[in-house]
């Protein structure tokens, strides 16, 4: 009988060095179970941490991964001289920028859920942006609800 189901799953992600990365497949087979009882729902993802941020973009070419780390960069700069750019510096020279960072690209991301699967566009996949430098476990909680399958 059908019914509506909701459902948390807190997942880590794998380490990941500072820049874009896609991480559709990390995600899915995380959930693979919880996804397969949904017919029409949608999957929330929210990153719990202040310097990094999720994103949905471009699956195929990884340049687009490498452009889009280029021009964060060059949008909100470091202070490696350390010239007093920011208050927030006890952290790092690229910490203040993280979180600068993390704030105009976002915490979360929702996806349609169809028929068990996630309903991304033809060239969608689901991002993680790391904006610090060294490798950090990094935590994220999934809401799946939806009409059961």
């Amino acid at each position: 009988m059908p019914g509506t189901t909701y459902s948390q799953h807190p997942l880590v992600l794998p380490s990941y060095p500072r820049g874009s990365h896609l991480i559709t497949s990390d995600i899915t087979s995380q959930l693979s179970e919880p996804l397969k009882g949904v017919k029409a729902g949608l999957l929330h993802l929210f990153l719990q941490h202040t310097s990094c941020a999720l994103s949905l973009n471009e699956n195929w070419d990884s340049d687009v991964r490498k452009d889009m780390s280029d021009s964060l960069d060059k949008i909100v700069v470091e202070d490696k001289a350390g010239k007093g750019i920011y208050r927030h510096d006890a952290e790092g020279s690229d910490d203040m920028p993280a979180h600068i960072k993390s704030s105009l690209i976002g915490a979360s991301v929702s996806i349609p859920i169809t028929n068990g699967k996630l309903a991304l566009g033809t060239w969608q996949g689901i991002w993680f942006l790391e904006f610090r430098d060294g490798k950090h476990r990094r935590k994220v909680l999934a809401t799946v609800q939806g009409e059961s399958a």
